[in-house]
């Protein structure tokens, strides 16, 4: 099987599964302790998640901590749920589902339009009294790069928090300045069931989770197996980033070269992470084409919305009507993905949507 579909997930790095598996038994058997206990296992088991933090902290801007939690979507919750105010929260109109659906939940949602090209600019007003702004780096269906810099400047100027959603980005770029910053290991070769919220130092937060508060703003005892593959795979991404933005750069080339005909793109050409690659054919029948291509994994938008039979909010948010929306397809590689992995996975869609 050619897996291309990395913005929903990424495998598993060797660094991040060799970190995991000391603290899941660990060479003498102790690697299971608590690490909130007091005693000496347990604080072996605290080092490592105090390493794991450093090592998560060292892709993300200074004058913050880092608060481990499930998954990106409970960080987004959390920052959403448990910033100050109860005024409304604008939220760019592409923003995924975690934000987009927590922010409507609230009651008090003002959409931010996107242009053309999938980029949400900062000539346009927010409500008074707007709590919070959130606008993502990096889409994660189109990967157009947001000018989240302006904006965390504009939500300042309104006396406004500013969440980055940089789930998608995060490991692969820098990381700029917000009030709180969600990510997620699974998206960096990390394991699934853990992610964290950057908090600016100085901000206080309501806790979403009440019970030992072990992560200060988060209760729930923390997996020190996750947490440490978490830091391994932020640690390989950060010596890994230019060497891995490269390959993507490569693979980016093979594949626009390949879908040049009777394929357009989804998406800003430039401003985007060259590992996403969002296109459609008019006509298309993805469905069918997902079947007749099975051995290659590839989506049809964001993995947390397949099966809605909707078409993508994020699509439509650009201009795309529901037919064209329906016709796209998002390709993704990564670090593993190979030159004649990539070729072969495309010349079996490109095969198969012909033959439509």
């Amino acid at each position: 099987m050619i897996y291309l579909d990395n913005q929903a997930t990424t495998p598993l790095a060797p660094e991040a599964r060799d970190a995991m598996l000391q603290w899941l038994d660990g060479p003498d058997g102790s690697g299971f302790a608590n690490p909130h206990s007091p005693h000496r296992m347990g604080r072996q088991a605290a080092a490592a998640i105090e390493l794991a933090r450093e090592q998560v902290a060292g892709l993300l801007p200074p004058g913050g901590t880092v608060h481990f939690t499930g998954s990106a979507c409970e960080a987004i919750n959390l920052a959403m749920r448990g910033a100050p105010g109860d005024g409304p929260i604008s939220v760019s109109a592409i923003e995924h589902a975690a934000v987009w659906d927590t922010a409507r939940a609230l009651g008090k949602r003002h959409v931010l339009n996107v242009a053309a090209n999938g980029q949400c600019n900062t000539n346009q007003d927010v409500p008074q009294g707007t709590k919070l702004v959130c606008v993502m780096q990096v889409n994660n269906e189109i990967g157009t790069i947001q000018p989240t810099v302006e904006w965390h400047r504009k939500a300042r100027s309104e006396n406004a928090l500013f969440l980055c959603d940089a789930v998608q980005s995060y490991g692969k770029m820098e990381v700029t300045g917000a009030d709180m910053i969600a990510i997620s290991a699974h998206k960096i070769y990390g394991p699934k069931g853990i992610g964290a919220l950057w908090v600016r130092n100085g901000l206080e937060l309501d806790p979403q989770i009440t019970g030992g508060l072990q992560e200060g703003v988060r209760s729930g005892t923390l997996s020190t197996a996750l947490v440490a593959g978490f830091g391994a795979a932020a640690a390989e991404a950060k010596d890994r980033m230019e060497q891995d933005a490269e390959h993507a750069e490569e693979l980016w080339q093979v594949a626009r070269d390949m879908f040049q005909d009777n394929w357009a793109l989804n998406g800003d050409e430039d401003t985007r992470l060259h590992s996403n690659l969002n296109i459609r054919r008019k006509g298309l029948d993805v469905s069918r084409l997902m079947s007749d291509c099975r051995n290659v994994m590839f989506s049809a938008g964001s993995a947390c919305a397949s099966g809605s039979g909707k078409p993508s909010h994020v699509l439509k948010a650009i201009g795309l009507s529901d037919e064209q929306a329906k016709s796209s397809i998002r390709i993704g590689w990564g670090r593993y993905t190979t030159r004649s992995e990539l070729e072969d996975g495309v010349q079996q869609i490109l095969d198969a949507a012909n033959a439509q």
